[in-house]
């Protein structure tokens, strides 16, 4: 398109070759950049958040494919405008869209108002998806090609710009003759006479409708993470309540029971996961039973979230009514089986549940899938030998055997869950907790003990959660 003379300032000279070549490997650098940042985000996996960056470096790339060219264009020239007749079709056939561009090419055009000619570019013709053996339309024609919710809108762009001298900055969409929509960006001015009148105006014009479609691909993809982070943080909220809804609400030491002269001192702790998102199924529950006996347990559901927590929560509670109701630890991880086992949705659990009676000072204890408690006395520990038991829900009908050990004074309980240390490695877990024994056989109080265990494995980089229940007898 050929240089303006506008009323008050002569057309800009286009920059020297060396200066946009400069820009030119700018821009390819940066390319390269991005596309490197696509591909880590493309290795991350398919969560929204991945999704939203890929979508992101998707569309810079394409942006800075089009800036290369734009530069490329600025480099060689402009290329020459049709004339009002036939285009030559040397000139004006029309080339496949760069695969993978925002646009096809940039298309530019004049329209003379004395005369009431048209010059349009090579390149406007595919824009517009007009036959280039057919004249350039007119201003008055242009709008046939326009969708008919469009057409006022580019009415007024028109308008402003012929009576008011305004810039036209918009967009309008296009109907092809294959029947698809094309969105077209426009930019131009009036070009003044001498005497200040309109004498035409002058446009650029290239069709965004790929921009606009990875546009919305951003915008949805961004949305769609919004309500993905929004569900996780109302799942995690509710999972957290009804975890510490459901968990004993004792902190610090408790003692059951409450009189008498032999007691058991009780502490507890729950770690989270290192990321504090996944909340799983894990308990720790003591309980004084209407007998006189205590209920020690400990156990996990598998999954996360409000389903692993409710699950949980409905565990918990046949245990402590099964065991208020005097069943022993062996009978009830057999109907504890037998309820897992009818859920709805499947689910695998591991516990290890104890029962100890204070006149005897007798633990009968059993387990299903679950580390075995570790006794310590007299500054040394051992893992008691447990009795066979599969996993609550694998096996329906499984019979879990039933083990008794008897306790002294001073004796202390630790029943833990897995996920202490990363690959819920339960003897790595046990090992490192049976090194603490010293310094068990110093502490006075339960508390201090789980003092310990947190000091110890609480900087752990733990993908999942975990707890641990002590238990200290004292005369």
């Amino acid at each position: 398109m050929p240089s303006h003379l506008s009323a008050d300032r002569p057309a800009a000279q286009p920059p020297g070759r060396s200066s946009v070549d400069a820009l030119i490997s700018q821009a390819r650098r940066l390319k390269g950049d991005v596309d490197a940042v696509r591909r880590d985000a493309q290795e991350e996996g398919s969560d929204p958040q991945g999704r939203w960056q890929r979508a992101l470096c998707d569309l810079a790339l394409h942006q800075l494919n089009d800036l290369d060219e734009h530069l490329a264009q600025l480099r060689d020239g402009p290329s020459v405008p049709a004339s009002a007749g036939p285009v030559p079709s040397e000139q004006s056939a029309p080339t496949a869209p760069r695969r993978g561009s925002l646009l096809s090419r940039v298309g530019s055009a004049e329209w003379n108002l004395l005369t009431d000619e048209a010059s349009w570019s090579g390149e406007l013709y595919q824009i517009l998806g007009r036959d280039p053996a057919h004249p350039p339309l007119t201003l008055d024609e242009l709008p046939a090609l326009v969708l008919d919710e469009d057409r006022p809108k580019l009415t007024s762009m028109v308008t402003d710009c012929l009576v008011d001298a305004r810039p036209i900055d918009g967009e309008f969409r296009v109907l092809h003759a294959d029947g698809t929509v094309r969105t077209v960006h426009m930019m131009g001015e009036p070009v003044l006479d001498t005497d200040g009148s309109t004498a035409s105006m002058w446009a650029v014009l290239r069709d965004v409708s790929e921009l606009r479609r990875s546009q919305r691909v951003v915008s949805e993809t961004r949305d769609s993470l919004q309500r993905h982070r929004h569900r996780a943080q109302t799942e995690h909220r509710l999972a957290v309540e009804l975890q510490e809804a459901v968990l004993p609400p004792w902190r610090g030491s408790l003692r059951l029971p409450q009189q008498g002269p032999e007691t058991l001192d009780l502490a507890a702790h729950y770690l989270p996961s290192s990321t504090s998102a996944l909340i799983g199924g894990n308990w720790y529950d003591a309980l004084q039973l209407a007998d006189g006996d205590m209920l020690l347990s400990v156990g996990d559901l598998t999954g996360h979230g409000v389903a692993a927590t409710s699950g949980m929560a409905t565990l918990l509670g046949a245990v402590r009514g099964m065991a208020m109701a005097g069943t022993g630890p062996g009978q009830l991880l057999s109907w504890l089986n037998q309820l897992l086992d009818a859920t709805v949705q499947p689910a695998l659990g591991s516990t290890v549940c104890c029962r100890y009676r204070p006149e005897t000072r007798t633990l009968s204890w059993a387990q299903a899938g679950h580390p075995a408690p570790l006794l310590f006395r007299g500054g040394t520990g051992r893992r008691l030998s447990a009795p066979d038991g599969v996993l609550l829900g694998a096996t329906p009908g499984a019979v879990y055997e039933q083990a008794e050990e008897p306790l002294e004074a001073g004796d202390l309980l630790v029943l833990h869950t897995d996920g202490l240390v990363p690959g819920h490695d339960s003897t790595e877990a046990v090992n490192r907790l049976l090194d603490l024994a010293p310094r068990f056989g110093e502490a006075a109080t339960a508390q201090d003990c789980v003092r310990l265990v947190v000091a110890e494995f609480g900087g752990t980089e733990r993908a999942d959660d975990a707890c641990v229940l002590i238990a200290k007898l004292t005369n």
